[in-house]
């Protein structure tokens, strides 16, 4: 069988869900992570736009699990998701899944694409910073690219270099929405 993650992380990703969750796995691979959420979750749907991958466990699927082989970038979303999962350190598509998750009524995504390294769950629904609202620290975009502001080094302090802002708009939207990529 075929997985990039190993145990623990997969277990990050379950500890976030609940009985009720109706959760989308983007990405889903051989569905190793997909069947362990249908375990905990009310419904799950994974999509994996490989078929040779998809079709590496031929065990039936548990009867809240639905798998759909095809592009997440292309497929519309279920209405009524309440947690997205993206296991992708590679993913380039980051805007693109977060809004549309956002349209089908989703209200958080466990991922590791942003920082690349654990899984962190991002509420959907928070509101967000302006890029340059952040005086100085760390910052996580709705575009997926994740840095540090400079700035005035006397507002840097334990609390204010824990804080990861999140926001909209930095350099690397503006540089994608220029090229017209999102």
């Amino acid at each position: 069988m075929w997985a990039p993650y190993d145990a623990s992380t997969y277990q990050a990703v379950l500890d976030e869900l609940d009985s009720d969750d109706v959760a989308l796995e983007i990405g889903a691979g051989d569905l190793r992570l997909a069947r362990k959420m249908a375990l905990v979750c009310r419904k799950v749907y994974a999509i994996e736009r490989q078929p040779a991958i998809l079709s590496l466990d031929p065990r039936p699927l548990p009867g809240n699990l639905i798998a759909v082989q095809g592009d997440a970038r292309d497929l519309p979303f279920p209405a009524g998701i309440t947690a997205g999962v993206l296991l992708m350190r590679h993913c380039n598509h980051f805007h693109l899944y977060i809004e549309k998750l956002k349209a089908a009524g989703c209200r958080r995504l466990i991922t590791n694409a942003r920082w690349r390294m654990g899984v962190e769950t991002i509420q959907l629904e928070a509101p967000r910073r302006a890029y340059g609202a952040i005086p100085i620290g760390w910052y996580a975009c709705w575009c997926g690219a994740t840095g540090f502001v400079d700035g005035d080094i006397g507002l840097l302090n334990p609390e204010a270099e824990a804080t990861i802002h999140e926001v909209a708009g930095c350099p690397r939207c503006q540089d994608v929405f220029k090229r017209g990529v999102i």
